[in-house]
């Protein structure tokens, strides 16, 4: 039998059904783990010595097994265990997920669905059929997780607390500016209306630039809400992100808008992912509308001319 890679890390995920398996799963693919579910245990050693690309040699496996799983017999899948970890360096380690077998009623009853040992009995009684069964394993298991009290989210957290490596589970960070006028964008998790601030589109200089001009963000910057507004945007923005990655978001989109998508948007846009930057975070800058064609019809009417001797003393 050819030698897994020595760093190679070996999760088995097991349990009473209904106690969380598919969302442990599911959180470890996430968070960059292969993830294999219900490997029938005469596949298991084939899976671990599969060669695996040299960029993929480190790339830990998680390996989803319960009652339903072919050949399952769990005082013989604990003696194997032994024997993979005394056959070479690997780090093979055994996560059991529990419940209460109230609460497991209830989740059967939610779903509907049958508990995979009950047959024609209740669901009370699979469940202590199974629990008789999986005992061994729950004695073998370096890691517990009791999930009587956990809500689907409770438990996704817990396991980004245990297996994600710092930095490897931070959110793919997108900035966005956008015209409104020529639709909003989807899937966006926060929206700011940039149309506030003076637009440059009604000066006959500055129309046909870009807010990644000087001129044009110079324009912008000199309304007197532009600081302590777009100051006050940022902060709430690097407020929000470390509870989303705490929430196990895995895609945020920041989006700004203006009217056209060119101007105001496109400034502030490129403000915030630097000061992103700054911060630590390596956002993805996106201009929607920067190559769309600047149209007074899209942009409404310009703002109202100040009346004759206006500002004289």
């Amino acid at each position: 039998m050819s030698a897994a890679p020595a760093d190679q890390r070996l999760l088995l995920v097991t349990g009473l059904s209904g106690a969380g398996k598919s969302t442990v799963l599911k959180v470890l693919e996430d968070l960059g783990w292969e993830v294999v579910d219900n490997l029938p245990l005469a596949l298991l050693e084939a899976l671990i010595d599969a060669p695996a690309k040299r960029s993929e040699a480190a790339r830990p496996i998680a390996v989803g097994i319960d009652s339903r799983s072919r050949g399952f017999r769990p005082a013989l899948l604990v003696k194997r265990i032994k024997e993979l970890r005394d056959a070479g360096d690997r780090d093979i380690q055994t996560l059991f997920l529990d419940c209460a077998g109230a609460e497991l009623e209830r989740r059967f009853s939610e779903t509907r669905r049958r508990h995979p040992m009950a047959e024609d009995r209740p669901a009370a009684d699979g469940i202590a059929r199974e629990r008789e069964m999986m005992e061994p394993l729950r004695r073998w298991a370096e890691q517990v997780i009791d999930t009587t009290n956990y809500s689907s989210n409770d438990l996704q957290q817990e396991v980004r607390q245990r297996f994600g490596d710092t930095g490897d589970d931070e959110p793919v960070l997108n900035v966005l500016s956008f015209g409104f006028a020529r639709g909003l964008p989807r899937n966006a998790d926060l929206v700011f209306d940039m149309r506030y601030l003076r637009n440059p589109h009604w000066d006959p200089k500055l129309k046909p630039g870009t807010g990644l001009d000087a001129d044009v963000a110079a324009y912008v910057m000199a309304d007197p809400a532009y600081e302590d507004s777009v100051a006050q945007i940022e902060m709430l923005i690097l407020t929000l992100l470390p509870r989303y990655r705490a929430e196990g978001k895995s895609y945020v989109t920041i989006a700004f808008g203006c009217t056209g998508g060119r101007h105001r948007s496109v400034h502030v846009a490129d403000r915030v992912a630097q000061t992103l930057r700054a911060s630590g975070y390596e956002p993805v800058l996106t201009h929607r509308n920067l190559d769309s064609a600047p149209q007074d019809g899209l942009e409404g009417r310009p703002p109202p001319a100040s009346p004759a001797g206006a500002g004289k003393a």
